[in-house]
């Protein structure tokens, strides 16, 4: 099954889009995920104050 050109070019274009939003977005993904599910029983509160600063 033979591409054309253009759809080549479409498809590096995604991957490459899909690339730098994977490379940008994924820390900022895990950190939203943990602080929604908040810390564990036992555990001190999570607050942005205390990423920044331990």
């Amino acid at each position: 099954m033979a591409l054309s050109p253009q759809t080549k070019q479409k498809i590096a274009v995604i991957l490459d889009i899909s690339k730098v939003v994977f490379h940008w977005g994924f820390i900022p993904a895990v950190l939203y995920l943990g602080f929604k599910k908040g810390a564990e029983p036992g555990m001190p509160p999570l607050t942005l104050m205390h990423l920044l600063w331990q």
